[in-house]
């Protein structure tokens, strides 16, 4: 993590190797974006403290008012403190949580034509991994690498989450996944994937910023481009995104045209 190494926050957790030989690299958010629900949420509002106070605190965020580090681990500990377990929540997660419709297929396309897929998640590893089996099965799964947070499980029987960068406001600041690509001579195209707070590091440092839409869902990253100027395309799901990035990989389109377009 050699870029911006004066101002980075400090990692806790290794980087995979960046993919320096690739001409497009696909990074993106998991929860809420490859899955159709945040798995986060679905524990705070079913396991922990509720929805209402859950979503006072990402209106809060939005608002600078909180950090989303210490936002999230509240969270968390609300899950947590009613005495539910890391696997019983696992366990929960893989029954409840659902895959974007078209994710296989954009999945498929990316492999097919050498472009890496990279998960870069808020979230904690051991949980991202266990649904993401679960759901485009283990071989698929082993294949895509994940940026995350990781767990502490204590000894009685409680868990918190482990920051990435707990130096960070974020917890893990996002664009420290990006940031590396800008040192290379002949860096990468950036596609990044996201749709909620835990995204706001990254949104101004993607070479292409897609933005989930969600039909009467929280759509926080959205809002926070508009207010920032951040250019992005909108889309609802990844059979969307795969007709936009296909047009870009295949060369029927700019970076910079569909960026003008600004909806897949």
């Amino acid at each position: 993590m050699a870029a911006n190494a004066e101002s980075a926050p400090k990692s806790t957790l290794p980087y995979p190797p960046i993919h320096k030989d690739k001409k497009f690299v696909v990074l993106s958010d998991w929860d809420g974006t490859i899955t159709t629900r945040d798995s986060n949420d679905y524990m705070t509002d079913e396991l922990g403290f509720g929805p209402e106070k859950r979503r006072q605190g990402n209106l809060d965020i939005l608002a600078g008012k909180v950090t989303f580090r210490d936002a999230f681990k509240e969270m968390l500990e609300s899950v947590s403190g009613n005495g539910h377990s890391f696997e019983f929540c696992k366990e929960e997660l893989k029954k409840n949580i659902v895959l974007d419709a078209g994710f296989k297929d954009f999945y498929r396309y990316c492999k097919e034509h050498d472009i890496p897929v990279v998960i870069i998640s808020s979230g904690m590893a051991p949980i991202i991994r266990a649904v993401l089996s679960a759901l485009i099965g283990e071989e698929d799964s082993n294949n895509i690498e994940i940026v995350s947070n990781e767990v502490d499980i204590h000894e009685d029987g409680t868990w918190s989450i482990k920051y990435r960068h707990p130096t960070s406001g974020f917890g893990h600041d996002k664009s420290q996944a990006i940031l590396p690509y800008r040192e290379l001579a002949d860096p990468p195209l950036i596609f990044f994937f996201g749709d909620g707070v835990s995204d706001m590091s990254a949104a101004r440092h993607a070479d292409v910023l897609y933005v989930k839409q969600k039909q009467g869902g929280d759509n926080d990253l959205a809002s926070f481009c508009r207010r920032e100027n951040i250019p992005h395309i909108l889309f609802e799901d990844f059979s969307h995104a795969l007709r936009s990035v296909s047009a870009i990989v295949e060369g029927k389109k700019s970076a910079t045209e569909a960026l003008a377009e600004g909806k897949a």
